[in-house]
């Protein structure tokens, strides 16, 4: 089986299917926030949320449901800042998971990825990475907004958690984009075999 990557190439495939994984399942995991109301535990991701108040008619009472999932609408998401986080960060994912699985049949496919189209996909990488990260970035902004602020004992505000404190999911997204954007770019420029140079 004829690859078209170097030995260095295998390696920045390598690297990117885990970039890529950290930042997806990162993304998609709701303990980027993490607090308690009503003494239950409550986490919130970009779309999704753990433990949510609801009405229960029979004790005519709130009390807390212990599920995960995703706001019921993209309106739905808290504030203006997260929805905006929720589609960068999903195109960036995006583009570090086209890239990986581009990588890795690169590792099977003879000529598939030459030392330009490595170069390319570095770029791709690195501006992946680069929206990850402003998502990353937008996310305190949302702080402000009536369930965070619930959650966070109401002390919470932009770029102050309150009583809250930042899940592990956040981080996991955030690792997978500086590793996209920093090792991956510059392992990317030496990924691809120079083309044979045919005579005619």
């Amino acid at each position: 089986m004829a690859s078209s990557l170097t030995c260095t190439g295998m390696i920045w495939a390598l690297v990117s299917l885990l970039s890529a994984a950290a930042s997806c399942v990162g993304f998609f995991m709701p303990y980027w926030l993490l607090g308690s109301q009503m003494e239950k535990p409550v986490s919130f991701g970009t779309f999704r949320r753990c433990s949510y108040p609801v009405r229960d008619e029979e004790k005519q009472a709130t009390v807390m449901l212990e599920q995960c999932g995703r706001y019921a609408s993209f309106q739905g998401i808290p504030s203006v800042e997260w929805r905006i986080c929720t589609v960068v960060t999903g195109v960036g994912c995006g583009l570090l998971l086209l890239v990986a699985l581009t990588a890795l049949m690169g590792c099977c496919i003879s000529e598939l990825i030459s030392r330009t189209i490595g170069r390319a996909a570095g770029g791709m990488q690195f501006l992946g990475g680069l929206l990850i990260g402003s998502g990353c970035a937008l996310y305190p902004l949302g702080w402000d907004s009536e369930e965070v602020r619930q959650t966070c004992n109401n002390s919470s505000d932009q770029f102050e958690l309150g009583s809250c404190q930042i899940g592990w999911a956040y981080y996991c997204t955030g690792a997978g984009a500086a590793s996209a954007m920093l090792l991956c770019t510059w392992l990317a420029c030496f990924a691809g075999k120079k083309q044979k140079q045919y005579p005619y």
